[in-house]
């Protein structure tokens, strides 16, 4: 890997999303959007929102980003782009990680927003801190951007890159817990919902929003979530292919 090489394609995702201003939009105001949604539907019932809010908060920036960056990759690919770089002395790893680099900052920023929204502004309640309740969203936003880097590369066309979200996110939300505990689903429903990142960011945060401090079960999740987030980076850097044929 080289460092400077991964900070210039950083760099230069930054300068190419700073002029998109519909993706930053949608990155950014559309998680908020939603939680702000999601807390004025249940503004009478505010039980439920405590119970699916902190769900939702690590929900919502997973599927953006994986979306944003899914797309945003096979474009890249498609014009041209990628070709380009490889002409350079590169590793493909070198790109992902600009790139992941490049989503990751802003999936910080974006799970900022929403956690502090939730929580500050409607009332979110939630017995640890709110600073763990951002690592959670933060990590959960990169295992989304990392997936999306991943797929991109089995795309031939952004259509079909958005055809990959039934595929492989909405699985993760109908097991992940948010319906139902994971330890009341059918056996094979339950085997299959552990080796799904988004339950272990389900888990994560309920454990924030049940108590206080850091415990070993939260550790655990956090670290199945960068297991899945090195996984799909190697995966992503094994299959990254110059351009679509």
């Amino acid at each position: 890997m080289n460092p400077r090489i991964t900070l210039a394609i950083f760099g230069r995702i930054l300068r190419q999303l700073s002029r998109d201003r519909r993706t930053v939009a949608m990155m950014l105001v559309l998680p908020c959007a939603l939680i702000s949604l999601l807390a004025w539907i249940f503004a009478d019932q505010p039980a439920v929102f405590d119970r699916i809010g902190g769900a939702l908060i690590v929900m919502f920036p997973f599927i953006v980003m994986f979306l944003v960056t899914s797309v945003t990759t096979l474009t890249e690919r498609t014009s041209g782009t990628l070709e380009r770089l490889f002409v350079l002395p590169m590793r493909k790893l070198d790109i992902l990680l600009g790139y992941g680099l490049a989503f990751g900052l802003v999936a910080v920023v974006q799970a900022s927003l929403v956690a502090t929204l939730a929580v500050g502004l409607l009332g979110l309640d939630i017995t640890g801190s709110v600073g763990t309740l951002v690592l959670v969203a933060v990590v959960s936003a990169v295992v989304g951007t990392t997936l999306g880097l991943c797929v991109s590369a089995f795309a031939r066309s952004e259509f079909q890159a958005v055809q990959f979200m039934p595929l492989i996110v909405i699985p993760q939300i109908l097991l992940c817990g948010l319906f139902l505990p994971r330890e009341s689903l059918p056996d094979g429903l339950r085997l299959v919902s552990d080796v799904l990142p988004l339950s272990y960011a389900v888990d994560a945060v309920a454990t924030v929003t049940a108590s206080t401090g850091w415990s070993t079960d939260l550790t655990q999740d956090v670290v199945v979530m960068a297991v899945f987030i090195l996984g799909a980076l190697g995966l992503g850097a094994a299959t990254l292919r110059r351009r679509t044929r």
